[in-house]
C-alpha cells in the first residue's frame, strides 16, 4: 500500500452551509449551468467525488446509480440524509488517493472544487481514470492561476508568484492554483481526451454581485463560458474529459458487479449484515447508511 499524501479534512465543519450560503448564489449558480452543459445527461452509473452534502446532486437524475463520495464523514452523514430517500444513491466516505471503486465501474465521474486541495495530481487523475470505463466521461473543475484578478494583483506587485508560471502554486496551506496548460498536460498524461471548456465565475466580485443580482450575473456567465474558454483567465476552468474507447478488436467485460473493491488491496468485497470484507481480512463498515473506506475495521 502506498502512503497517501496529506489531505485537507472538512470533518465537522459547516462548509455546506457556511460556504455556500447565499452570498455564493452566482457560484453555484454559473457552476450548475457548466455542468448541465458538459455532463451527458443520462447513465449507468455516476460517481461525485467530493461531493460534500450532495449540493449538485439534483443534476445526476438521468443516472441509475450515483456515487456521492467525501472525504469528511461528516459530510456523507449530511449528504446522506438529504438524499437518502432516493435509493440511487451510495453515500461513500473514502480517500481519492485510495478510491475503493472497480476499473470501469462508472460511465461519468464528477470531481468539483476538489483538486485545488490535492498534493499529488497525477495519482488522483491516474485513479479516476481507472475508474472510468473506455469511452466514459469526465468533468473536472480546477482553480485557474491565470485568471485576471490574479495578473491585476501581479502587475502591482501585490503578489510575489506569477500567474504566467506553470507550476502549481500552494497560496495556502494545501490550497492550490494551478496554470491551465500544466493542468491541461496532466489530464492528458493521465489518459484523458479534452473534449471542451467552460470559462466559469469570472464576475466573481462582490460589488458585481450586489449590483446585478445572482440570477442576472449567472446568466451572463453561462453566456461567456464558451467563448472565454479561449482565454483561460476565469478564476474556475470546467473541463469535460474522456476516457478513449478500446479499439474494435479489443475486449472489454462490462462491470456487472459491484462497484466496489478493497481501497488497501484492490481485492473484490463480500457483504455482511454491516460490512465488507476482502479475501485478505480488510473489513469496511457499511453501518449508518453509509460505506466507510477511510479506515478498516
Amino acid at each position: 500500500m502506498t502512503q497517501s499524501p496529506p489531505v485537507i479534512d472538512y470533518e465537522g465543519s459547516n462548509y455546506s452551509t457556511e460556504f455556500w450560503n447565499p452570498s455564493r448564489e452566482y457560484e453555484d449558480r454559473a457552476e450548475r449551468i457548466a455542468l448541465r452543459v458538459l455532463l451527458p445527461p443520462r447513465g449507468r452509473r455516476l460517481a461525485d467525488i467530493g461531493a460534500g452534502a450532495g449540493r449538485l446532486a439534483d443534476l445526476y437524475a438521468g443516472y441509475d446509480e450515483v456515487i456521492l463520495m467525501d472525504y469528511a464523514r461528516s459530510t456523507v452523514i449530511e449528504a446522506r440524509d438529504r438524499w437518502a430517500h432516493d435509493t440511487r444513491f451510495k453515500f461513500v466516505a473514502a480517500d481519492l488517493y485510495q478510491l475503493p471503486f472497480a476499473d470501469g465501474a462508472f460511465d461519468s465521474v464528477v470531481m468539483v472544487r476538489v483538486i485545488h486541495h490535492i498534493v499529488d495530481v497525477p495519482r488522483a487523475l491516474g485513479n479516476i481514470a481507472a475508474a472510468l470505463k473506455p469511452g466514459g466521461s469526465f468533468v473536472f473543475e480546477f482553480a485557474n492561476k491565470r485568471h485576471l484578478k490574479s495578473m491585476l494583483r501581479y502587475a502591482l506587485r501585490r503578489q510575489r508568484w506569477s500567474p504566467f508560471d506553470r507550476s502549481p502554486v500552494e497560496f495556502a496551506a494545501l490550497n492550490f492554483d494551478f496554470h491551465p496548460d500544466w493542468m491541461k498536460a496532466q489530464l492528458r498524461h493521465a489518459g484523458f481526451t479534452i473534449r471542451s471548456m467552460r470559462a466559469v465565475s469570472t464576475f466573481r466580485l462582490g460589488a458585481l454581485k450586489r449590483l446585478f443580482g445572482a440570477r442576472r450575473l449567472a446568466a451572463l456567465d453561462g453566456v461567456l463560458q464558451r467563448p472565454l474558454a479561449a482565454l483561460a483567465v476565469s478564476p474556475s476552468m470546467f473541463v469535460l474529459n474522456r476516457r478513449p474507447p478500446l479499439a474494435a478488436s479489443s475486449l472489454y467485460e462490462e462491470d456487472t458487479g459491484s462497484v466496489f473493491v478493497c481501497p488497501l488491496c484492490r481485492q473484490s468485497l463480500q457483504a455482511t449484515a454491516d460490512e465488507l470484507r476482502c479475501a485478505n481480512g480488510h473489513r469496511w463498515s457499511t453501518r449508518d447508511g453509509f460505506y466507510d473506506f477511510k479506515t478498516p475495521l
